[in-house]
């Protein structure tokens, strides 16, 4: 359980501070990244983490330890930004039409990586290419997956991806 033990999650429930401060400190860090990545924004993300926290400590009864305590944390860092920025309406509207010309993968060759750059192109992608590439690429969920955070279907979902990998490569390119 990466550190964290049954026993430790156990006394979590309990209201134990010591053992919500063990179980904070052992996942703050990452669930701040995953925020700051997803909002853009330092206050954004703190006040998202704070929120988040929050909402683990309230909600732990409800954790079933059929997945990793890190695995449900992350769902519900990730459901809370997706909600702030829903309620900020900073997602962009979907487009539902599903093109198979989309499918085909944007030329990558001209483009040169490095994290300062990709960090000032994700910035500079709209709150919802930004998402879907942070959900599919940093946060390894399936389209399946993204689609069931986002509401979305699944098409639309790839169809998303694509269209915000080549927005990417297209910012990318103009930075170089």
């Amino acid at each position: 359980m990466n550190g964290i033990s049954i026993q430790t999650i156990e006394d979590c429930k309990k209201g134990k501070r010591q053992a919500q401060n063990k179980l904070y400190a052992q996942y703050c860090d990452a669930m701040y990244s995953i925020c700051l990545r997803m909002l853009k924004n330092a206050a954004d993300a703190e006040d998202m983490l704070v929120k988040s926290f929050t909402d683990v400590f309230r909600k732990l009864e409800q954790f079933r330890m059929e997945s990793s305590i890190g695995a449900w944390i992350k769902r519900i860092v990730i459901n809370n930004c997706i909600s702030f920025l829903r309620s900020k309406q900073n997602l962009d509207e979907w487009d539902d039409s599903y093109d198979a010309i989309e499918e085909q993968e944007p030329d990558e060759s001209e483009v040169s990586y490095n994290v300062d750059t990709i960090k000032r192109a994700m910035l500079s992608l709209s709150d919802g290419y930004r998402m879907i590439i942070n959900l599919y690429v940093f946060e390894g969920l399936d389209h399946i997956e993204i689609s069931e955070y986002l509401n979305i279907s699944v098409s639309t979902s790839k169809t998303q991806y694509h269209r915000a990998k080549k927005k990417l490569l297209s910012v990318l390119k103009t930075l170089n």
